[in-house]
């Protein structure tokens, strides 16, 4: 018999196979047993009649509990009403392990229980399809910037400086010196920028927020693009295509594992370009309306996005941030001195930011300035401002947290369950 993956079983249907994996569910009905197996890539029902196999192998079955590891033997056939279209005849199944006392059971578990067990629990049918999604997301990504034909940058983990603000950075002892966990790769990516044109950077970031609500870890990842002479116009349309097309993909790719979360799809559906547009002012005005008004140049928290975002279908882009609540590097705007040219792309349902960029200040002057104005020493950024003395020029970028993307794409509540092993605050287990 030929080992096939559960996932492969719509193209071996009335050939017998041999499935390899571990024991998910089972029930029990007279003369026939009925076991849910999962192998990595799926899950199969599989029928254990006493009639076909015989008393010995259907014992085998009984003894079985969840997350015994075996290995069955038997017949494809199409089955509607089973999990994912195909069920296995049983002919024969082999032991590998007994499991005892698995924590995880059918009852209803604490969230604290299964953070502590994270281990086991991403053996789950919901933490499984979550997964499944996230790395199509990530496919999606790397595969809409290379159609593009950007260049995969690699910003370094280790830097001798901060990007977003000294307040939440995990510092280390790099052999004498002070360093940090990266917070971000963009500074580097301005680098690639100048040298290839179109650029991104892909992987984890570190922030060392001492915060415990829903959107927030302190190990997350980040993929960020920079491009060489785009405005921040042109830094706009892109992100609404890159939106758009990592959540069309998605639907496209991932419709089962969307059904086993229960994912009401209606919504993103309609994630196509045009995405509505507001500046900060105008956002504003809807806090004002809604009775959540902050202080004209704050930046917003978790509440004001949601507000926000409710007022529209789509995910909403505001732009023009206060210049004050934004990072050093951003472009001051030419027709007010008040305002950078910043944007954010908030997602709807109350999921908040997603993306947060800009167009990067490439005026030397106007840098150092704003850097000494706001006491950030130069010596460790003197090769950033040399991209600005040696052939400078207009360059916008933006970066997107998977993380949080992945929660609004599933539909879940808390950020822990988009990431297989979650960095929380007070949690670094296991």
């Amino acid at each position: 018999m030929n080992w096939v993956y559960i996932e492969d079983l719509k193209d071996h249907v009335g050939e017998d196979v041999e499935i390899r994996g571990w024991l998910y569910n089972s029930r029990f009905s007279g003369k026939i047993i009925f076991l849910i197996l999962r192998d990595g890539t799926g899950f199969a029902q599989c029928i254990v009649s006493l009639g076909d196999v015989g008393e010995d192998i259907f014992e085998k079955a009984k003894k079985l509990t969840i997350e015994s590891s075996l290995i069955l033997r038997g017949k494809v056939r199409e089955e509607r009403r089973a999990i994912g279209g195909y069920e296995i005849l049983t002919k024969d199944i082999e032991v590998i392990q007994i499991t005892e006392d698995y924590p995880i059971g059918p009852k209803e578990h604490g969230i604290e229980f299964l953070m502590q067990n994270r281990h086991l629990w991403l053996r789950s049918r919901k933490q499984w399809a979550i997964q499944r999604i996230r790395n199509e997301l990530v496919k999606s990504i790397r595969d809409f910037f290379y159609e593009r034909k950007f260049i995969l940058f690699d910003s370094p983990i280790l830097t001798p400086s901060a990007c977003e603000g000294t307040t939440t950075l995990f510092d280390i002892d790099y052999f004498g010196e002070k360093a940090y966990l990266s917070q971000s790769g963009q500074l580097y990516n301005e680098i690639g920028a100048a040298a290839f044109g179109k650029v991104y950077c892909f992987g984890p970031t570190f922030r060392a927020e001492k915060s415990k609500t829903r959107r927030h870890l302190m190990e997350f990842w980040m993929v960020e693009p920079e491009v060489a002479f785009l405005d921040l116009e042109g830094n706009m349309k892109l992100i609404e295509d890159f939106v758009s097309y990592i959540v069309q993909r998605v639907l496209d790719k991932k419709k089962e594992e969307l059904k086993i979360l229960e994912r009401d799809t209606t919504k993103l559906e309609k994630v196509k370009p045009p995405f509505p547009k507001i500046t900060y002012t105008e956002a504003l005005e809807i806090l004002k309306r809604k009775n959540k008004e902050i202080p004209w140049g704050e930046d917003f928290g978790g509440d004001e996005e949601t507000a926000i975002s409710e007022e529209f279908e789509k995910p909403v882009m505001v732009y023009k941030y206060p210049k004050k609540c934004k990072a050093f590097y951003m472009k001051e705007d030419p027709e007010n001195s008040e305002l950078s040219l910043s944007v954010d792309l908030l997602a709807p349902e109350g999921y908040g930011e997603i993306v947060g960029g800009g167009q990067r200040e490439d005026s030397y002057e106007k840098l150092l300035n704003r850097m000494k104005e706001l006491n950030i020493p130069t010596e460790s950024y003197d090769w950033y401002l040399e991209l600005r003395k040696y052939g400078t020029f207009p360059h916008s970028g933006f970066g997107l947290g998977i993380e949080r993307t992945l929660a609004w794409i599933c539909g879940i509540h808390h950020v822990r369950e988009t990431i297989p092993l979650p960095r929380l605050l007070e949690k670094i287990y296991p």
